[in-house]
């Protein structure tokens, strides 16, 4: 069986990224996409006056929250139009990134988000696409995926297409200096559950499996290290890396459990992704690892957890149990912690299976997953608020 792979064209890393990056930008006026509160902090800012040094035109949309959804989507594209702009950047996390690949999409070939979940290819050339992550997690830098919300159902779409993967990344450490302790968490986690579902998944390949454990070994050493110095501008780099190289991996080995359950949770509780992720993170791997012992031990003897002459089946464990202590370490909070009422969540756990089950997701595990097996696991993450 051939297995295909697909990265970003070119990919810039380090403090000269930003300037070397003009270099690769076509010529007419650029779309940027930004968050607000990038703009209140300056991030922006600092990609743009180099674009004015340059003489370089744009038009800054910076309409983008942390849950993109389809409305935001087609402000973007009647902007982009009304504007005469030519290619899109990207400055942000993965909101904004995911925001620029749905607007790529509907500006060449129109209709409306929904119409291309489920489809795989198109017949028209996006626009270029510039990618510029301010946080270090979820890799849509150099995915082929986007996650948008539709507002009619609360169902977050995950559309996915190689034609949507950027044709220029730009790793800047100096854009994730200033991102908070919560925000470090959720992205950092977030790359982290990438990387071990890319491995684990039953669509896993030499390559991908390459990047994955190169990105566990990353996040590992680095996660604790920028959630105690937000300012270390070294772990910051070694992050993008991960995240990066986890986007990699997963865009061509696709995500399993913890994601399909995570979006409808994202959707319907407004609870950031990487966060989501995070709190499924020990109940799911425990129900996973009986169909992965073997790869979670190598994750395991990567990240240094093992000892000589261990069984599998024991470095399995030690791995799930270092993924524990990771998330106390960075204080990863319950569902209660967040403010969501128990009685609520339960009552949409039948909703939020169907739709994990939907996404399709689930199904690249080494197991088989049901529907009652999800509601089970939704259900057991209150456990610990009775303990």
């Amino acid at each position: 069986m051939a297995h295909t792979f697909f990265m970003p064209g070119i990919i810039l890393s380090g403090e000269d990224a930003a300037v070397e990056g003009l270099k690769y930008l076509p010529e007419g006026k650029a779309f940027i996409i930004t968050a607000h509160s990038n703009m209140q902090l300056g991030l922006v800012e600092q990609f743009t006056k180099l674009m004015d040094h340059e003489k370089r035109s744009y038009s800054i949309f910076d309409s983008v929250d942390y849950e993109p959804t389809d409305k935001i989507v087609e402000e973007g594209v009647k902007q982009y139009q009304m504007g005469g702009c030519e290619y899109m950047i990207a400055i942000g996390g993965g909101s904004v990134l995911d925001v620029m690949k749905a607007v790529g999409l509907l500006v060449s070939c129109g209709g409306c988000i929904s119409d291309y979940t489920g489809k795989r290819s198109i017949s028209k050339a996006l626009p270029f696409m510039a990618a510029i992550p301010t946080t270090a997690g979820t890799g849509s830098e150099a995915t082929q995926f986007t996650i948008i919300t539709n507002t009619r159902n609360d169902v977050k779409m995950l559309i996915g297409m190689p034609a949507m993967i950027p044709d220029l990344v730009m790793l800047i450490p100096e854009m994730t200096l200033t991102v908070p302790k919560n925000i470090t968490v959720s992205t950092g986690m977030d790359a982290l559950i990438h990387a071990v579902e890319a491995y684990i998944s039953k669509k896993s390949q030499p390559l991908t499996d390459s990047f994955a454990i190169s990105a566990v070994k990353r996040i590992f050493k680095n996660l604790p290290i920028v959630y105690e110095q937000g300012e270390n501008k070294e772990a910051r780099q070694e992050m993008a890396y991960a995240a990066l190289e986890a986007g990699i991996a997963f865009s061509n080995s696709s995500v399993t459990l913890i994601h399909g359950m995570s979006r409808p949770i994202g959707a319907l509780f407004h609870i950031p992704h990487g966060l989501s992720n995070a709190m499924l993170l020990n109940h799911c791997m425990e129900f996973m690892a009986d169909s992965a012992s073997k790869e979670l031990g190598r994750l395991a003897e990567a990240v240094g957890l093992t000892e000589d002459k261990m069984s599998e089946t024991k470095k399995a464990k030690c791995f799930l149990e270092g993924l524990a202590q990771l998330c106390t370490k960075c204080h990863v909070p319950t569902l209660a912690e967040y403010g969501i009422e128990k009685e609520e969540f339960l009552r949409m756990a039948d909703k939020m299976a169907e739709d994990a089950l939907a996404s399709g997701s689930p199904q690249n595990l080494r197991k088989c997953v049901e529907k009652e097996d999800i509601i089970l696991l939704y259900h057991k993450l209150w456990e610990s608020e009775q303990s």
